[in-house]
């Protein structure tokens, strides 16, 4: 077969995983960076919430890459296995938790990366803006 059909996430659909990431860590009270990529790891939405650590806008954005492009939450390599695919990636992955893949109907269709918290922290917003568009989708 030459083609195929796909589930994408639409930008709608990252802005809703963006905000319920961010109205999480609003709650938890802990500022936090979420970004949102697409299947083929391009940045689709981004935010950097007052007060969250400079440096993690980068590490966010990381993370979301790296759990899309390995089709699994970051963090989880052994550290000498993670160090040199960093290295080979141009520094574009992420050898630390917060980044999830975004799965929807079996398929994975994106990523978050949240940064700025502790890896238990980044890992439950990210969880929660992917509940959200579940949550959404389960809505319609």
């Amino acid at each position: 077969m030459y083609v195929r059909q796909v589930v994408e996430l639409s930008v709608s659909g990252a802005r809703v995983v963006l905000q319920g990431a961010i109205a999480h860590a609003e709650a938890m009270g802990i500022p936090q960076c979420v970004a949102v990529v697409d299947r083929g790891g391009n940045l689709m939405v981004f935010e950097r919430m007052d007060g969250a650590k400079l440096h993690s806008q980068f590490t966010a954005i990381q993370k979301a890459y790296t759990a899309v492009s390995t089709k699994s939450a970051t963090g989880q390599l052994p550290f000498e296995l993670a160090v040199g695919i960093a290295l080979a990636s141009g520094d574009r992955f992420a050898t630390i938790a917060g980044g999830l893949p975004i799965v929807l109907d079996g398929e994975i269709v994106g990523a978050i990366g949240v940064g700025s918290g502790t890896d238990e922290e980044d890992i439950e917003v990210a969880e929660a803006g992917i509940a959200a568009l579940k949550g959404a989708i389960a809505k319609i």
